[in-house]
């Protein structure tokens, strides 16, 4: 089953060890939780796989968004506990997209095409260069203005290749 990647946004209000499944690596998985702007709040499970953009560290009080597999099996708990795929630190001016694109780079719900520039910076999630064609995979694209089409069209300043 392909992944359906989906996003939630909000404030980080604490960071916790976290360790249900009792492996012996404790705090090599945190539990960041977010409260969202309806007051809302949902635990992002981070593992060691979890890719932070710009691998920033994340504190309580930054505006983060966080995007997990919303096919994924989760716990019927509340709050609602997503194990988180990737999280970013929300910038202003910046877009974080994460999404299976196709061969013409077109996101899986069809509303944003990627057009990379020469100068985007093409990576896997552990910084090297990716140098194959993009199309038919999962990536995370960071970007800052797109068209007003359908889709948007964007130019980014990097694609991170998801190699899972």
């Amino acid at each position: 089953m392909e992944e359906d990647f989906q996003s939630i946004s909000g404030t980080v209000t604490a960071i916790n060890d976290f360790n249900a499944n009792n492996t012996g690596f404790i705090g090599c998985t945190k539990i960041i939780s977010v409260e969202g702007d309806d007051g809302s709040v949902t635990n992002f499970i981070a593992t060691p796989d979890t890719y932070f953009v710009d691998h920033v560290m994340l504190q309580a009080g930054d505006r983060v968004t966080g995007f997990y597999d919303a096919n994924a099996a989760t716990p019927y708990i509340f709050p609602p506990q997503f194990q988180a795929l990737v999280m970013s630190r929300d910038t202003e001016g910046r877009t974080v997209a994460v999404d299976h694109f196709n061969n013409t780079l077109e996101s899986s719900d069809g509303m944003l095409r990627l057009s990379p520039a020469p100068s985007t910076r093409i990576m896997l999630e552990n910084g090297q260069a990716y140098t194959r064609p993009l199309g038919n995979q999962n990536l995370i694209a960071v970007y800052r203005i797109t068209t007003r089409s359908i889709p948007a069209i964007a130019t980014p300043d990097q694609i991170i290749v998801m190699c899972r």
